[in-house]
């Protein structure tokens, strides 16, 4: 069996692109092709049967080793170190990674040859000053003023958008319904078409579509907390302790590395010194200052690779 016109193009009144929607039933267009055919209809239905009884009796052991696949892959995928991924040669602007003995260092100088940054730094260093800048440097009164002021002005910005298309939305779901209305009138007066039916599931679909647009629209700027940088000073003090306890390890480790929007090291002018420049992922600050938890991706090695756009600095 062929089916056409199965979808139709429309264009989105919010964005001005047009995208495809589903079309009723009634206006599928069929047409038998037997010639296409490659078995009978009582063979194909019992090869099913049988494999609906073969995936039936062997469920437990489908699920388990799909269990075992994404554990493996997981393993495979998480980072070998607290930063890995998120350290950045300030010379080539390349990744650093770890090149011998557990130093980091410039992957484009140590594997390509394409930097001059031949300087390596210790892992337990680098981690460290790292953990030193989330709790210390990096929530001073000014940085975290700045930060705020600057996280504030682009969510008013944002918020200023998301009202507009919200207005938007909402004055097209007001025509739908008006539309619906009319056709329900018609309806009710003895007036009633066959391609009034079609038209009601048309303008059903698309009000449907705009009620789920204004509900899973994201909500406007958060409160912050007024003591935002000492709530978040004693979590981050907790949260490196915690790194040296066995059994929570991992939960900690994911929850510093979200604060880490990128760390830029760069060779200093004495023998063996390098500076590194933490900048720190101001939504994850926030949360974490106010309970919530982010939502991280341990399997993906560079989670937060670039800082966002509103980022506070610390050398």
């Amino acid at each position: 069996m062929l089916v056409w016109n199965r979808q139709r193009s429309i264009k989105d009144p919010n964005t001005g692109k047009r995208v495809s929607r589903p079309n009723p039933e009634a206006k599928w267009i069929r047409a038998e092709v037997p010639e296409l055919r490659i078995v009978d209809d009582e063979l194909w239905q019992r090869v099913k049967l049988r494999q609906a009884e073969l995936a039936k009796q062997f469920e437990a052991t489908t699920n388990g080793v799909r269990a075992a696949r994404a554990e493996r892959l997981n393993r495979l995928r998480r980072p070998a170190f607290l930063l890995s991924g998120l350290l950045t040669c300030g010379c080539c602007g390349g990744k650093y990674g770890i090149v011998v003995n557990d130093r980091y260092g410039c992957l484009g100088h140590f594997r390509k040859g394409i930097c001059g940054n031949g300087r390596t730094i210790r892992r337990d260093d680098i981690e460290r000053r790292v953990l030193a800048g989330l709790t210390d440097k990096l929530v001073s009164p000014e940085a975290v003023a700045v930060a705020v002021r600057s996280f504030t002005e682009e969510n008013n910005h944002q918020n200023h958008e998301r009202r507009a298309q919200a207005e938007t939305s909402r004055r097209a779901l007001e025509k739908i319904e008006k539309s619906i209305k009319g056709i329900m009138d018609a309806i009710e007066d003895g007036m009633y078409q066959p391609a009034m039916k079609a038209r009601m599931v048309e303008l059903e679909q698309q009000k449907a579509e705009i009620n789920a647009r204004l509900a899973g629209a994201p909500a406007d700027l958060p409160d912050i907390h007024p003591n935002v940088a000492e709530l978040y000073r004693a979590k981050v003090i907790r949260l490196a302790e915690t790194l040296a306890e066995p059994e929570s390890n991992e939960e900690a480790r994911e929850d510093i590395r979200s604060l880490v929007g990128e760390v830029v090291i760069t060779p200093g002018d004495k023998r063996g010194e390098s500076h590194a420049v933490l900048r720190g992922e101001l939504m994850a600050i926030l949360d974490l200052a106010a309970g919530r938890r982010r939502s991280t991706n341990p399997e993906v090695i560079t989670n937060v690779l670039a800082g966002p756009r509103n980022q506070t600095t610390s050398p």
